[in-house]
């Protein structure tokens, strides 16, 4: 017997507490062509991209002229390795996708892939990324008679490309293309290939593999890995792959433009083990470490990360400066967005419910504690002062990556800009906010000296997307939207079906 469970929440019903303070990852993409064991090895592929969006997940395949869909809200082992679910998807191709919404509300009409019945026949689609003027498009789209089922900006490409007068499902693809910016990866699954799509600018990931005779894409090389297959090449920065029985065809149909990958892939979203731009992210995290040592080195008695995802820079940060490096914080990685809220009364124990001191370790030590960003700073304030009840001497705060100063409109769900703390107060100022005994950033020409840049960074010509740091948007911002699609759309929720 089905659960029926709402499938819609907001960060309103969770305690800010529990959410916590970190950047959201985007999302997800996998897709894999002409293997018989095609949905089992999609849902392998997303349980290696789980990192990049918890909210939901789902997958669409293809046989013998028919596509079969299931899509959950929740994490991928939640549902898809459930063989009540796995046994109605059948074929051997097929395409996936995990979510966090920047976009759209969290119900299951938005959980992709998103499907539609075409002329040239059916066409289901995943995308990671944000389009900047998905606002702009919607509105021309619906002027016109289209009927929009959901408020993704997935769905908007879908109907882009049924609107298009070309005959094939490929040319109908790429003249979609033309009339949307921003960032974005797609994948897409027709009746007879695999599509695979990379922004002009290359800002979000995509990656080509091999397994036997079959073909994959997928955001991020970890799920190649994850199933043993072969790392081909990354798709170029503003290229359309066709994966079919013909074997592979590659089209570029933009004017060439320099490659801007994002450089939150390196700071914090890509998986530590991926390959990305030919750099290990671990090496790279490490890197930034070293290079904000050279730049604020401090005399302490340990370093100490904010798991998880300070470690490598606190590694890198302890070899540069030769100070050892120590596990003073103990994560729960068993506290999620669901859990329950704790009365008002004990609301204060906050996060301690993710975050734990080590106390005999701290006490009466200098601790120098590495995170990889700060946002609001409202988890930083409260990880300080859990340093100081458990003894600490000195608290030196240090940021692996410059002050976030600017919303981000490219699939990264970063606050506006008057709740970025950086962008309100001096470092000094955000200093004597969260209570440490110093702060500082890793400079901009830092980060690029640590991802191979010996000259920093080119601001005729950037080698990144970096405009978190920088405001250097590199695309134009119709919609500005980041949110204002959600604020304009309103949708009754619906259940999420739940299998035993």
């Amino acid at each position: 017997m089905n659960k029926q469970q709402p499938a819609i929440w907001s960060h309103s019903a969770v305690d800010s507490n529990l959410i916590g303070d970190e950047l959201r990852e985007e999302c997800g993409v996998f897709g894999i062509f002409g293997h018989p064991d095609a949905p089992t090895l999609v849902a392998l592929g997303l349980q290696a991209l789980q990192h990049r969006g918890q909210e939901a997940a789902g997958i669409v395949t293809f046989e013998g002229g028919k596509f079969y869909a299931e899509r959950r809200m929740g994490l991928v082992s939640d549902s898809f390795t459930k063989p009540s679910v796995m046994k109605r998807l059948l074929g051997n191709s097929g395409i996936g996708h995990v979510r966090y919404s920047t976009t759209g509300e969290t119900v299951l009409r938005n959980v992709q892939p998103l499907f539609a019945d075409l002329a040239a026949g059916g066409f289901a689609l995943a995308h990671n990324g944000n389009l900047t003027n998905a606002l702009t498009l919607r509105r021309r789209l619906e002027k016109s008679g289209a009927i929009f089922q959901s408020t993704s900006d997935t769905e908007t490409i879908l109907h882009l490309i049924a609107h298009s007068s070309k005959s094939s499902t490929v040319d109908r693809v790429i003249d979609a293309l033309y009339q949307i910016n921003g960032a974005y990866a797609l994948v897409g699954i027709a009746n007879d290939k695999l599509i695979g799509v990379r922004d002009p600018l290359g800002i979000r990931p995509l990656v080509l593999g091999q397994l036997n005779d079959s073909y994959l894409l997928a955001s991020e090389t970890c799920a190649l890995d994850i199933i043993g297959a072969k790392f081909i090449r990354e798709l170029k920065n503003g290229e359309v792959i066709v994966i079919s029985p013909n074997g592979i065809e590659s089209h570029m149909p933009f004017p060439k433009r320099s490659e801007r990958p994002c450089i939150f892939e390196y700071i914090y979203f890509a998986r530590p083990d991926s390959i990305v731009g030919g750099k290990s992210i671990y090496e790279c995290r490490k890197g930034f470490g070293r290079e904000l040592a050279k730049e604020s080195h401090v005399e302490a008695d340990m370093v100490i990360p904010i798991p998880d995802s300070g470690v490598p820079s606190a590694i890198g940060y302890g070899e540069q400066a030769e100070i050892p490096f120590e596990l003073g914080i103990t994560r729960n990685h068993y506290v999620g967005r669901t859990f329950i809220q704790p009365k008002q009364s004990i609301r204060s124990f906050g996060v301690r419910l993710k975050h734990n001191a080590n106390r005999t370790l701290v006490q009466g030590k200098r601790i120098v504690l590495i995170d990889d960003s700060i946002v609001r700073g409202t988890t930083s304030v409260k990880i300080v002062q859990m340093m100081r009840d458990a003894g600490a001497k000195e608290i030196h705060f240090r940021v692996s990556s410059p002050p976030i100063t600017h919303s981000d409109f490219y699939g990264i769900d970063t606050p506006t800009k008057d709740q970025l703390l950086a962008s309100r107060m001096s470092v000094s100022e955000m200093c004597q906010y969260l209570g440490a005994d110093s702060l500082s950033f890793l400079s901009i020409e830092g980060l690029y000296h640590a991802l191979g840049h010996k000259n920093g960074r080119n601001s005729d010509n950037p080698q990144y997307t970096d405009h978190c740091f920088t405001g250097d948007y590199p695309t134009e911002l119709e919609d500005e939207s980041g949110g204002e699609l959600n604020n304009q759309l309103s949708f009754l929720s619906i259940s999420d079906p739940q299998e035993n």
